[in-house]
């Protein structure tokens, strides 16, 4: 094994705690089956655990699957639903990536991503006959982003590029997501084999530049939706108060220029779209908290951008009093939110 000096980057990543990071867990328990090729997966929140899921009905059934998380229930679960596939559970993200060629990871903030990329790489990792790629699904700042594949580029660990994705829950468990990727055009054949691994797990990926620009592509992306959500629950609330049937109200707005994602698909007022989280009881989707991470995480970006964003801080503050009142339900629940304020 490589033993790698400490430097640049990578000690920056070292210095973390390891307490800052969610996943280090203890071996729940794995297949013996002779591995052809590996795959790692990091992270089975409401996200990870559905593209986990596409990611091994898709690759060959000869091929492993190596999960790991946080939470041992999610990792049980998870092999007890593919008893029959190659799965298998890594007691620490060092070891997915000691085995798999390809590891993806999708985690709640930036200092769980550097957590994780601080244990795979903090003693240098052992060569593969192919060089590893990491895909990074993750919502986090792109600075962060770019130190923590600065680490893995300059220790040999392998290639790195962030990709985090849109379509929520809904778009995990069908396979429908769409993913925004910063990946270097200057690696030959980096981007194909990039996508062939995400579309296992999406139906689209649209290449935005260079590292770090799939998640400016994706932050600028979610401001626009947190602030959509809002006026879509306001224009919601507002004709029902007016007295017209939220059905008919919905299915108006969606043949007329109001139409967008937030009333088409995630309609926030309950009834208008069975399948959306307002039609049970808001429960599932997109989470106000990480809707309050992703609104943040655009905020300090435009900031630092010097770039003035008018409606952003009326929007915090509306998350702020909804998640307070409604916390762990989907972020459309604003619409109850503004329903019980209203005079």
């Amino acid at each position: 094994m490589t033993v790698v000096p400490l430097n640049g980057p990578l000690r920056r990543l070292i210095s973390i705690s390891p307490k800052s990071t969610l996943y280090f867990s203890k071996r729940t328990f794995a297949t013996t089956l002779p591995r052809d090729a590996d795959w790692g997966f990091i992270g089975l929140g409401q996200m990870g655990y559905p593209m986990a899921r596409n990611l091994r009905a898709k690759i060959p059934e000869s091929d492993t699957l190596v999960i790991c998380d946080a939470n041992p229930e999610s990792t049980q679960r998870f092999v007890a639903e593919h008893s029959n596939q190659r799965v298998e559970v890594a007691s620490n993200p060092r070891e997915v990536a000691e085995k798999a060629g390809t590891v993806i990871t999708s985690l709640p903030e930036p200092q769980h991503v550097k957590g994780v990329f601080h244990t795979i790489l903090k003693n240098g990792l052992p060569k593969l006959t192919k060089e590893r790629l990491f895909i990074d699904c993750s919502t986090i700042d792109p600075i962060s982003s770019r130190e923590v594949a600065s680490a893995v580029h300059s220790t040999g660990a392998g290639r790195f590029v962030d990709a985090p994705m849109s379509g929520g829950v809904v778009g995990a468990t069908a396979g429908t997501l769409t993913f925004m990727v910063g990946a270097s055009s200057k690696v030959p054949g980096l981007v194909q084999e990039v996508e062939d691994v995400l579309l296992l797990m999406g139906k689209k990926m649209w290449l935005l530049g260079e590292q770090g620009a799939g998640l400016s592509g994706k932050l600028a992306n979610n401001y626009l939706l947190a602030i959509s959500n809002i006026a879509t629950a306001e224009a919601m609330n507002l004709g029902v108060r007016w007295g017209l049937d939220p059905k008919a109200l919905g299915q108006m707005i969606n043949s007329s220029t109001g139409r967008c994602w937030s009333s088409e698909v995630n309609n926030p007022a309950p009834g208008v779209i069975e399948t959306a989280p307002a039609s049970r009881d808001y429960s599932g989707g997109f989470g106000v908290s990480l809707m309050k991470k992703d609104l943040r995480l655009a905020v300090e970006g435009a900031r630092e951008a010097g770039t003035h964003l008018e409606l952003a801080a009326k929007a915090q503050e509306v998350y702020d009093a909804t998640e307070a009142a409604h916390r762990g339900k989907d972020f459309s629940v604003v619409y109850q939110y503004l329903k019980d304020h209203s005079n």
